[in-house]
C-alpha cells in the first residue's frame, strides 16, 4: 500500500489490522512452541493479546522505536475509540490500541522484518 494511503488511514483502522497481525503472529508462535490441545493454546493466546499484556508491551518496545514510529503510537493511544475497554483500565485500553496501530502501520507499509523484530521482542518470555 501507498505510504500516503497508509498515512491517511485513521489510527483505529490501522489497530485493526494490526489486531489481526499479531493475533496470528501470537497464535503462530505458541503453536511452534508447544504441543498444546486447543484449548490451552487458546489460553496461552488470549494472555498475550488482551488489552493489559499489549499495554505492558508497548511500555517493554517503547525504547526500541523510531521517532516515525513513536509517532505512530502516539496518534494510536490518542485517538477516539468507539470501543469501550472491557477488563481493562482506559489507559491500557489506549495504548494497546496504539501497539496494535504501530502493528498495522508496520504490516501495510510492508516493513514486515520490522515488525515481526518487534513482536518478537514483545513475546519474550510471554509464552
Amino acid at each position: 500500500m501507498e505510504e500516503e494511503r497508509i498515512t491517511a488511514l485513521n489510527s483505529v483502522t490501522l489497530a485493526y489490522v494490526g489486531d489481526a497481525v499479531f493475533s496470528l503472529f501470537v497464535r503462530t508462535a505458541a503453536v511452534e512452541k508447544a504441543e498444546l490441545r486447543a484449548g490451552d493454546l487458546t489460553r496461552a493466546v488470549n494472555g498475550c493479546v488482551k488489552a493489559v499484556a499489549q499495554s505492558a508491551m508497548l511500555e517493554k518496545i517503547m525504547p526500541l522505536l523510531s521517532e516515525r514510529e513513536q509517532d505512530v503510537v502516539r496518534r494510536g493511544r490518542n485517538c477516539h475509540t468507539p470501543a469501550k475497554a472491557k477488563n481493562a483500565s482506559l489507559m491500557d485500553y489506549k495504548r494497546a490500541t496504539a501497539l496494535e496501530a504501530l502493528f498495522g502501520w508496520l504490516y501495510l507499509s510492508g516493513q514486515t522484518e520490522r515488525l515481526e523484530e518487534l513482536e518478537k521482542a514483545c513475546i519474550d518470555g510471554v509464552l
